[in-house]
């Protein structure tokens, strides 16, 4: 639980009784692979941060198609933020790629954060900030031919490529799992 306070040092400064508040509120939560921290059609109730473990961002197409949009590894903010602040639905899925373990805080306490410590809001808005910003930036461009495209996909998440399922890696960079190994062995 340290890794999360270290991470929200990073954005302000909080006193010993502030941190003890945020490690009160917080709460472990253990996901197996290929288990959701959050579904499409429904209201995102909770933001985790995870300290180990990978989860993905993805969506289904007009097709029907599942499609990765982003990698959320340790040491990061996981929330589908807009719909947990509006209340409303998602149409994206967070689903873990691997077992994963997380602290996680409930809307109720996460808004009473928000109310209890001066300063909270604008650290809040910086991790949050962080949080879309790693989920938006590393999306391969399409127009690029996939060769490229799984290169920098090895560059931006050199980690990742051993430790989750080759078809989130294909639906990520939007090509065949067999176009992906052609492409894999082209490249050793």
């Amino acid at each position: 639980m340290n890794e999360l306070i270290e991470y929200v040092l990073h954005f302000g400064s909080l006193n010993k009784q502030q941190t003890d508040l945020v490690e009160k509120k917080m709460t472990k939560l253990a996901l197996k692979k290929e288990e959701y921290f959050s579904e499409a059609e429904m209201v995102p109730k909770r933001v985790g941060f995870i300290l180990e473990g990978i989860i993905r961002g993805c969506y289904y197409n007009n097709k029907g198609e599942e499609i990765t949009r982003c990698f959320i590894g340790k040491n990061s903010l996981v929330v589908d933020y807009i719909n947990f602040e509006s209340n409303t639905a998602s149409s994206e899925y967070l689903q873990a790629c691997t077992d994963c373990e997380l602290v996680v805080f409930s809307k109720p306490d996460w808004e009473e954060l928000s109310r209890t410590i001066v300063g909270w809001d604008n650290i809040k808005n910086k991790m949050v900030q962080q949080c879309m910003y790693q989920k938006s930036r590393k999306s391969p461009v399409i127009s690029q031919d996939a060769t490229t495209r799984y290169l920098e996909f090895l560059e931006n998440y050199p980690l990742l490529a051993n430790r989750i399922p080759l078809n989130y890696i294909a639906s990520y960079l939007g090509i065949t799992q067999q176009s992906l190994s052609r492409i894999r062995k082209n490249i050793r």
